[in-house]
């Protein structure tokens, strides 16, 4: 096995993570302290990562994109984790399930995100339907040519400042009575669509989630974003690549907070001695380092495996699984190694230490990855 970086995968881990120190990191304070960041900051952004070449990575070059294969796209991933979730959503990287859409749904949708023009926000979660996707309750119901919505989506990230939403509404049920799931294009501002403000969260402060309603919300057939009844299979797909990158995301944020006890347990003195000297810190720092590395290795196992054509199914849900449950554990360290300055907002440690709580939630909770897991682990056995 080759573990070393081709020349072009270190010249975007290089080129990422300069960014993110001298662009981004800049900007956290702010944000944090105001919990929102300017559409016109948030242009700028764009327009920086435009210039230096890295937007829209993970779209195919045929549709303008960068075109980075998953390998390499993971590490970019891993870079901008260092950063405030808020300020990485304009480092643009438009839902690859875009892709599947026709020819004029990918010149009105898709091409607009690649150039820049224009965000993108999923929307599946409602009150009542968060891992059980197939339990959701909005739907879309024929009326001529057209499909008719009603229904609620809640927990709908970055929806604030998306011009259109990705829709997943029930159309009917199959021979089973299982919900048919399709997918929708929805402009903002379509009549009966509304974006409200969520709830605030705790964790990734300036990156905020919305509710959407539908009443009566008209669109033409030409919405529709794949075949009818179709979506699950879309979902799925897509949650594949955002499971990937939230364990990417969790190796990098849990990687600075590290760096931060490391250098802290280094020059902070107590008993006429570095604190990292003492075994209930230096075991701290061993752990930590363990676990990180461990948890990159299976990340980036998993965006290997996607390369190679294989089912990566479940390498990416135990990337998932043990990243984001490594950086809760890390944080929580790296803040008990900080003493009660970790708990000051005077250093990020603390926003460390909140973020991480939700990376065990979304994109599929602990429990369904290992669900998962482990039904892949008894597929072969019959059980």
């Amino acid at each position: 096995m080759d573990f070393g970086l081709s020349h072009e995968q270190q010249l975007v881990v290089d080129t990422v993570r300069g960014f993110v120190e001298h662009e981004l990191q800049p900007l956290e304070r702010e944000v944090e302290r105001t919990g929102r960041v300017p559409r016109e900051l948030g242009r700028e952004i764009q327009r920086k990562v435009r210039d230096l070449g890295f937007y829209a990575p993970n779209i195919p070059e045929e549709y303008g994109g960068g075109g980075l294969d998953h390998l390499t796209f993971t590490l970019l991933e891993r870079e901008l984790g260092r950063a405030s979730m808020a300020l990485t959503v304009f480092w643009g990287r438009p839902s690859n399930i875009l892709c599947a859409g026709t020819a004029e749904q990918r010149e009105r949708y898709l091409l607009p995100c690649v150039r820049g023009e224009a965000i993108d926000a999923l929307a599946m979660t409602e009150p009542d339907a968060g891992s059980d996707l197939r339990g959701m309750s909005c739907s879309a119901r024929r009326a001529g040519g057209d499909w008719v919505i009603n229904g609620t989506k809640h927990f709908i990230s970055h929806a604030d400042v998306a011009d259109f939403v990705i829709l997943f509404a029930a159309t009917g049920e199959d021979e089973a009575g299982r919900r048919r799931i399709s997918c929708f294009l929805v402009d903002r501002g379509t009549p009966g669509f509304e974006i409200r403000p969520g709830y605030n969260s705790v964790s990734h402060r300036g990156y905020h989630n919305a509710t959407l309603t539908f009443d009566d919300c008209r669109l033409p057939a030409a919405q529709m974003l794949g075949e009818e009844g179709r979506g699950f299979e879309l979902a799925n797909t897509w949650l594949h690549a955002t499971r990937l990158t939230v364990a990417a995301m969790c190796v990098g944020r849990a990687r600075r907070a590290f760096d931060l006890a490391l250098a802290y347990a280094a020059q902070r003195k107590q008993f006429g001695q570095p604190i990292g000297r003492f075994q209930g810190t230096g075991f701290k720092l061993a752990d930590m380092i363990t676990e990180i590395d461990a948890a990159d290795w299976l990340t980036l196992a998993a965006a290997w495996q996607l390369d190679q054509g294989q089912d990566a199914n479940r390498a990416i849900s135990q990337a998932k699984l043990y990243a984001s449950e490594m950086l809760g554990r890390v944080t929580d360290s790296a803040l008990q190694i900080h003493g009660g300055m970790g708990l000051m907002d005077d250093l990020p440690i603390e926003r460390f230490w909140r973020d991480a709580r939700v990376e065990r939630i979304w994109d599929g909770t602990s429990e369904i990855q290992r669900h998962i897991i482990a039904r892949d682990l008894l597929r072969p056995l019959g059980a």
